[in-house]
């Protein structure tokens, strides 16, 4: 799993990440144990919505590479995870997966294409089809009529809004016109798949068997409909409920077992369905710490995102947690010059704070970005930046008791570099299905629960529900 933020293990448990990918990092991970046996699935940590299309594309191209390098070492037997490749020899046989935003933004298609074109350099593997399930049943958004939709939340927490008519649409790096899956195919592609060359599994198809039949009977339906795919064919599929992901998995698999050659190009649930894997109860605060010799420290919770959502739960949780140190990144003073100095002053503030309190360290609300896609993307590497020395220096100086970051590049940049976590374990949910908690089992951070919270996801109660469960002064 290609993960271009780390938000993508929020929907599963007790698998290996890698915030690194050379092959030694692999290596570790198909040899990890958990529970004993080695795991259906690895996440790895592309952080590739931060990037530039070049760069995103050197960055797939060169994880791939190591990943079937790192395979081709392996004994023989392990089964695959949805095989679209498979490396010669006595190896693992992988499966590529490239997970994205469930509200359509990202490097799409170069992602896939890429992944498609190592794949093909590397084996001579040429892909069938490209599989696209943005659906996020956990987190409201769904795929009806080959149509992507949010459902809302608080008082329209019924209402259904096709996602082209979201603040997500509108992004500066990654902004999309169409909700119709096929249409979003063809804008994103330049036409090179118009919209009427794109597969469309139905409910009609994924729910063939019907409430009470034979699963079997929807396999069947889905491994039809998708076999005339070839050279990367684009499938999208509507899905409404786990049951609609599940039954996608096993015609996918029928599809395969019967020679087609598939890429997946997924929201965060995805995964979850094709290696089967239950739906896990969210954790408590006393099995987040399991193992594990929590401090007395204050905790750390690390806001970067500035979509609706996550400044709304940013507000209920200031509102709410009365004792926690309130600590601002004043994003105009980071982009006018003399940010060491100014970033010192923060370092020292937040320290000091940690040892009696929760210290929530937010950037200014106020979104500072361009008309161009690639200025705005250095406007927000220049704030993440900031944001990963507050977080490292922090831990170098007096470690917290618990991390939460809250946004999708904020949350993986905080993890490779601001933690310096190289390896780690999704443990399960913080919130049903929506947010992560990671165990980092190497480095400065070993030992601090680590919380990924995607910026775009829950209600407005969500960030002050999980801060409670990890605080002892909340």
């Amino acid at each position: 799993m290609l993960d271009d933020d780390p938000t993508g293990t929020q929907s599963v448990a007790d698998l290996p990440v890698l915030t690194r990918w050379e092959v030694a990092d692999f290596t570790w991970a198909f040899n990890h144990r958990i529970n004993g046996r080695r795991q259906d699935a690895v996440y790895v940590l592309t952080n590739t919505r931060s990037l530039d299309p070049a760069e995103a594309a050197a960055r797939n191209e060169e994880v791939v590479r190591n990943a079937l390098a790192a395979a081709a070492l392996e004994p023989d037997g392990a089964s695959s995870s949805g095989a679209n490749s498979r490396a010669s020899g006595p190896s693992l046989r992988l499966g590529f997966v490239s997970r994205s935003d469930s509200t359509l933004r990202g490097h799409y298609p170069l992602e896939p294409d890429t992944i498609a074109a190592t794949v093909a350099a590397a084996t001579g593997e040429v892909t069938d089809g490209v599989v696209i399930v943005p659906a996020f049943p956990d987190a409201g958004r769904v795929t009806i009529g080959g149509v992507h939709y949010m459902r809302g939340t608080g008082g329209d927490v019924g209402k259904l809004t096709p996602v082209a008519e979201t603040e997500f649409a509108r992004d500066a790096s990654f902004g999309f016109a169409n909700s119709e899956l096929a249409k979003y195919v063809e804008e994103k592609s330049g036409r090179r798949f118009p919209a009427d060359s794109v597969i469309v599994l139905d409910l009609n198809i994924i729910r063939a068997a019907g409430p009470d039949g034979d699963p079997q009977v929807s396999a069947k339906a889905i491994a039809d409909a998708i076999d005339s795919a070839t050279d990367s064919t684009p499938i999208v599929a509507d899905i409404v409920t786990e049951n609609d992901l599940r039954a996608l998995a096993l015609g996918l698999e029928e599809a395969e077992r019967r020679g087609k050659t598939l890429l997946y190009r997924v929201g965060p649930p995805f995964v979850r369905g094709r290696i089967g894997q239950e739906i896990r109860a969210e954790l408590s605060g006393e099995e987040a710490y399991a193992g594990l010799t929590p401090s007395d420290a204050g905790g750390l919770i690390v806001v970067g995102s500035h979509v609706g959502v996550t400044t709304r739960q940013l507000k209920a949780l200031v509102e709410q947690h009365s004792s926690a140190r309130i600590v601002e990144i004043d994003v105009e003073k980071l982009l006018g010059g003399g940010s060491e100095e100014y970033l010192d002053g923060i370092v020292g503030t937040v320290a000091e704070a940690l040892r009696s309190a929760d210290v929530i360290l937010h950037t200014s609300r106020l979104l500072i970005k361009t008309d161009d896609a690639a200025a705005s993307l250095r406007i927000a590497r220049t704030v993440s930046a900031a944001v990963v020395a507050v977080v490292n220096r922090t831990l170098k100086t007096f470690p917290p008791r618990f991390v939460i970051a809250k946004g999708g590049i904020t949350s993986s940049d905080v993890a490779a570099h601001g933690l310096e976590i190289r390896h780690a374990i999704v443990r399960g949910p913080m919130l049903p299905g929506i947010v992560s908690l990671w165990e980092p089992v190497d480095g400065p951070a070993k030992g601090i629960p680590y919380i990924v919270f995607a910026g775009n996801v829950g209600d407005d109660q969500s960030l002050a529900q999980v801060t409670r469960k990890l605080s002892n002064t909340f």
